[in-house]
């Protein structure tokens, strides 16, 4: 299907996916949620802003196939529709990542606007799109600075384990700091909480401390450990395509749910 066949439901909603810790389903969320969110009609776009480029694999592309991608856009006058590609699931596209973005960091530092090119990017395609997900590396350099510049919410995927909000202030405290200079609308909106073990107090206990303090920002889907999931990317396809039925993809089918209904929404 072309980028032009489907029909656009709503407001797009941009959304930076944030984490600096590593390892904590910060691209298997961004992945799957939004799979599922294609799978109920939506129109998503997957930018992925991390060098490891694992969005780009895990929804099925080669990042050494060529073609523009998310550093051509940032570093080398490619545009995003230049760079978006259809992946294996209808409604859902990916602009692709590749090991180039790894000196990103760097080129970007004397580039002009430096903190403002993927929005300026974005904005060729922000109608075109209900949903468009900005998978983040796992550090706060520029290339999460770009990302958080350019959208409106923060989706953060916080893991139910012992040091899960190891890092969480610092992410704030940048969320904060690029509000006050770059983008008065930015607000965390998204916390999801992953990595859930159901036969455990400590994930428990990590839950409802997290609720407790972020309060209706959490969403009431939790993801369980399951190894289906873990599975999926090696064999580069969300997992509603390679366990549908598997407890990881029942339970991101329900977070899109929630997500779609609009009652965590903060746009304006």
């Amino acid at each position: 299907m072309s980028l032009h066949q489907a029909t656009k439901s709503g407001p797009c909603r941009l959304i930076a996916v944030a984490n600096q810790k590593g390892g904590v389903g910060k691209t298997t969320t961004t992945v799957n949620l939004s799979a599922c969110l294609a799978e109920i009609g939506r129109r998503v776009l997957v930018v992925d802003l991390d060098p490891q480029a694992n969005a780009t694999t895990g929804l099925g592309i080669d990042p050494f196939a060529g073609g523009v991608s998310t550093y051509d856009v940032l570093l080398q006058n490619g545009t995003i529709p230049e760079g978006i590609v259809p992946t294996q699931i209808e409604n859902l596209w990916v602009v692709p990542s590749t090991l180039d973005l790894a000196g990103a960091e760097i080129e970007l530092v004397p580039a002009f606007n430096r903190e403002r090119r993927l929005e300026v990017a974005l904005a060729a395609v922000y109608s075109e799109f209900d949903y468009v997900f900005v998978d983040c590396p796992p550090s706060l350099g520029l290339l999460t600075v770009n990302a958080l510049a350019a959208a409106r919410e923060v989706m953060v995927p916080i893991q139910c384990e012992y040091y899960a909000l190891e890092g969480l202030g610092q992410l704030m405290r940048n969320i904060e700091l690029v509000r006050n200079s770059l983008n008065n609308d930015l607000d965390i909106s998204l916390i999801v909480l992953v990595m859930y073990d159901s036969r455990t107090k400590l994930s428990a206990q990590v839950a409802s401390e997290i609720r407790s303090y972020f309060g209706d920002k959490v969403c009431r889907q939790m993801i369980p450990r399951n190894i289906r999931l873990a599975e999926a990317p090696s064999h580069g396809a969300p997992v509603i395509v390679t366990h549908p039925r598997s407890r990881g993809a029942l339970a991101y089918r329900e977070l899109a749910k929630e997500v779609a209904d609009g009652a965590l929404a903060r746009v304006g």
